[in-house]
């Protein structure tokens, strides 16, 4: 079976590939709600980096992804005939591991004396990584200020930008959230 492009051509393997990576590996293609579907998988991603216990690691790690994030998006707009497509979920699993910052703010790094297996950090963080995702999803979807214009920036800037807004708004939250759990030990 044939996949064509909107215009009517033919798409390579490369373009398959890339709008199979911009859809979130598929997630993207899940209903109801492909965001949060796409979302689900930056939780994985992010509790991946955390499991490396290295600050290096998660900020490499996220910065990596982001900027890869942008092309391989803005393509996607190119290869569906649309502007951040609702399909496109690479932008939500290369922003969530942002809203990592509020709790970084308020905790020590690292966390753990060396890497762990991811299910150990979402068992130690646990609620800060539940309030985390429910607002960056919150923010994702209600886009109050600036959030919803940054969105209309052209190609995978703007697919991009308005989650990583989305992350940044939601990481005072995750950090609240870790400053009242830690603060007591």
């Amino acid at each position: 079976m044939q996949a064509f492009t909107t215009n009517g051509n033919r798409m390579t393997f490369f373009d398959r590939f890339t709008l199979w990576f911009a859809q979130g590996f598929g997630s993207g293609r899940l209903r109801p709600g492909p965001g949060t579907w796409g979302s689900v998988v930056g939780f994985f991603w992010l509790l991946l980096l955390l499991s490396a216990s290295s600050l290096w690691v998660w900020g490499l790690g996220t910065l990596l992804l982001l900027l890869m994030a942008i092309p391989v998006c803005g393509r996607a707009e190119t290869l569906l005939g649309q502007h951040d497509p609702g399909s496109v979920v690479l932008d939500e699993i290369a922003a969530l591991p942002l809203v990592w910052i509020g709790p970084l703010a308020v905790m020590s790094w690292p966390q753990f004396a060396s890497p762990v297996a991811p299910s150990a950090v979402a068992f130690a963080h646990w609620r800060e990584l539940v309030a985390g995702f429910i607002a960056f999803r919150v923010f994702d979807i209600w886009k109050p200020g600036g959030i919803r214009r940054a969105q209309g920036l052209q190609g995978g800037a703007g697919v991009v930008a308005d989650d990583v807004l989305a992350a940044l708004a939601a990481a005072p939250i995750a950090g609240l959230v870790a400053y009242l759990h830690w603060r007591g030990r």
